[in-house]
């Protein structure tokens, strides 16, 4: 989209309920009505992880394209990667309407939306069917509300999405779907990292297996991300994003939606996540890839979560205030943080404040 442009819509975006929007969002890009901006990959800002080229590290975090319908229009925006999801075995409805909620006042949004999603077989159809280079494309995994066995349908999405997907997430972290954060325990994340890694390796394919990273909550102990940490690195988890929603309310919060239930994301989030980031880096001495996710809303902040040890950046929520564009956007500002410091490329910027 180009620059600028979103701002003379947003007036009437905001009229709209967010889930309202949400739908009118994916609408207009399936139909071609947002225009794609020039390219802006610049060789700074590439990424090598994993045995694949980013050509830039900002990427669009799941929950915007829940059912894999618009993800090579996103990547045309200008992200250098775009994550799908969650999504579940089963389709399933989700939790009752209202369950999104924007914060304007505070650049923030609340989401109580439980996995919403058309099932494994909708999104695995559509993602068979993408563009062959097309760019890199991940699949973020859930579980059905009603599983009783949890690492079952991860088993099952690692099986369905290995050959599918260029990365797969597990999703253990989001806060509507009940018991589910439990699973970050020492204990069930074993077995469930076990489980899930074995599935992926049946099914890996002569190029290597596909990449599989494990997507954690901010609201951890510290014995927590000790855990997590030491799990990971043993399982032989590819990398690790952080951070997922949180289930606190700063004090900073104004907007009167702060009431409601579910996961806050945005502007708020951005301190909490990047020091969840930092302590991870620290706590898996810079041995798997990070992804700094979390208030992301420009250059600076992907910088911040780049320096704090992220090899790769993702948003979604800042999205909701400044459109698609904002892609573009962060990539210039980035550039222009790089080289303020000195910085060649950002792989250089990587984990600086550790050094």
């Amino acid at each position: 989209m180009p620059r600028g442009l979103y701002k003379f819509i947003w007036p009437f975006v905001r009229l709209l309920d967010a889930e309202q929007a949400h739908s009118l969002a994916l609408f207009a890009l399936k139909s071609n009505l947002i225009p794609v901006p020039k390219p802006y990959n610049p060789p700074e800002l590439g990424v090598s992880l994993w045995g694949m080229t980013f050509p830039n590290p900002i990427g669009l975090a799941a929950g915007f394209d829940k059912n894999a319908e618009v993800f090579e229009k996103m990547l045309d925006q200008g992200f250098g990667f775009v994550e799908v999801g969650s999504v579940t075995p089963r389709p399933q409805s989700g939790n009752p309407r209202p369950r999104l909620f924007r914060l304007e006042k505070d650049r923030a949004v609340i989401n109580q939306m439980g996995f919403n999603n058309q099932g494994h077989a909708a999104v695995a159809s559509r993602i068979n069917a993408r563009t062959p280079d097309g760019g890199i494309v991940g699949v973020n995994l859930g579980k059905n509300k009603d599983s009783s066995d949890a690492a079952a349908d991860y088993e099952v999405g690692a099986t369905i999405f290995s050959p599918l997907a260029d990365f797969l997430v597990i999703n253990i972290s989001s806060p509507n779907t009940p018991g589910l954060r439990a699973l970050q325990g020492q204990e069930p994340l074993k077995e469930l990292l076990t489980r899930t890694i074995a599935a992926r390796d049946g099914v890996a394919s002569s190029g290597g297996h596909t990449p599989i990273l494990l997507k954690i909550a901010p609201d951890l102990t510290d014995e927590d991300k000790s855990d997590i940490a030491k799990v990971s690195i043993d399982a032989g988890v590819d990398g690790l994003i952080i951070s997922n929603t949180t289930i606190e309310r700063p004090d900073t919060l104004t907007d009167p939606a702060r009431v409601e239930g579910g996961g806050l994301s945005g502007r708020p989030l951005f301190e909490m996540s990047t020091r969840v980031l930092s302590e991870m880096y620290v706590a898996t001495d810079g041995k798997i890839p990070l992804v700094g996710v979390g208030g992301v809303e420009d250059g600076r902040g992907a910088y911040e979560k780049i320096i704090n040890g992220a090899s790769l950046v993702e948003l979604y929520s800042a999205m909701v205030f400044a459109g698609p564009e904002i892609a573009e956007t962060i990539k210039r500002e980035l550039v222009d943080c790089l080289k303020a410091d000195g910085y060649e490329s950002v792989v250089d910027a990587i984990g600086a404040k550790h050094r």
